[in-house]
């Protein structure tokens, strides 16, 4: 049986909280023989910068490249709030993604029918929701250049932050798009505003091209990405796969998180090319940020952390199996009616991370035999 290998980066907040209980389920799968792990743990974002005057080492970025995937928990916090740009917790993540070629981020959108009164839209608009995002993830606005602010000769500062998509980087990303599309309900949403932006010209006309040589077979749509956000809140389950730019899916990515009840049961993945052997470098983590103001209290879902886990074993270590029964096992807990507080009704008893933990564990277990 091959051996997997796991870095865990817990982070920040509330990072290293729900980070032991992904831990704690894949314990749980290798007692049960399901396979064989190794892990390593390294700090990253203010820990790092605690610890090293960095917010990610060398040391760590080669861990992460030689892993089979990353676990990562969450960065940031007040703490750190007045270091120097270039090292906020936030840069230590972002060069991950740089560093490893971590140009796709799948973020899904699902609305498990038990949270489906969770949601601020009414149960029937989202019950059943089964949205995956594809957001480009190491181009666009975020790493364009200049980024820069400059005092002008009048004495008024000018912030300027550079759009900028190549051809092949666009390409790449449709690609991803629409190969999950095919395993999935085979419908690809491309977002973009090709009204106003140069970029969003470019994007539309890659993804045409691409579709009409090789995914003739999906069904494409186009639609500027500021519909795509009202579409979300008015009408969601039109979608399957939504692809879109860096900034368009961090945007869309959040929106369609809530649609679903809580930022705390959203897992997402980061992945790279395919080398010559098939293999990817891969990050994973949970969409919510790092709570301070809950941290240390045991009162984080930890949901989106085993989500995280789940879609490591499915995407990277060919466990898609394994992935299934993990989460069938959070919906089984959450059917059982248990919570944690960002999902409990109001009045409701809600269980602790170590406790929302442990019941996934429990429900995973016969599931395992």
């Amino acid at each position: 049986m091959t051996t997997h290998k796991l870095l865990f980066l817990p982070g920040d907040g509330i990072g290293p909280e729900v980070a032991r209980e992904a831990e704690k389920v894949l314990r749980l799968l290798a007692q049960a023989g399901a396979g064989r792990f190794e892990t390593e743990h390294d700090l990253v974002g203010g820990a790092a910068i605690d610890a090293h005057g960095v917010p990610v080492t060398d040391a760590t970025v080669n861990l992460a490249a030689e892993a089979d995937a990353v676990l990562f928990g969450s960065v940031g916090g007040p703490k750190w709030a007045g270091v120097r740009y270039e090292h906020r917790p936030e840069a230590g993540l972002l060069r991950l993604r740089k560093d490893l070629g971590l140009f796709a981020n799948l973020r899904p959108a699902i609305c498990y029918p038990a949270l489906a009164s969770a949601s601020s839209l009414k149960p029937e608009i989202v019950e059943g929701l089964d949205i995956l995002i594809v957001r480009e993830l190491t181009g666009g606005v975020y790493f364009g250049e200049p980024k820069e602010i400059v005092t002008l000769e009048n004495g008024e500062k000018r912030a300027v932050d550079t759009q900028v998509y190549t051809t092949g980087e666009i390409d790449r990303i449709a690609r991803v798009a629409f190969e999950l599309a095919r395993k999935r309900r085979n419908k690809v949403s491309s977002a973009e505003k090709h009204n106003v932006m140069k970029s969003g010209v470019l994007w539309k006309e890659v993804v045409a091209r691409i579709h009409a040589a090789d995914y003739a077979d999906v069904e494409l749509e186009h639609v500027l990405a500021d519909n795509c956000a009202m579409q979300l809140v008015r009408r969601p389950k039109q979608y399957d796969v939504i692809v879109t730019d860096n900034l368009f899916g961090d945007i869309l990515s959040d929106a369609a998180a809530m649609l679903t009840g809580s930022l705390g049961m959203l897992p997402s993945a980061s992945l790279g090319a395919e080398d010559a052997s098939g293999r990817r470098a891969a990050l994973y983590e949970p969409v919510h940020g790092s709570a301070p103001d809950i941290a240390g209290q045991g009162l984080a879902n930890p949901l989106a952390m085993i989500g995280s886990l789940a879609m490591a074993l499915r995407y990277s270590l060919g466990m898609g199996g394994i992935a299934d029964r993990v989460e069938e096992a959070v919906a089984k807990v959450l059917n059982a009616g248990l919570r944690t507080r960002d999902i409990a009704a109001p009045g409701q008893n809600a269980l602790g991370t170590a406790e929302m933990g442990d019941a996934v564990c429990a429900a995973l277990t016969p599931l395992l035999q």
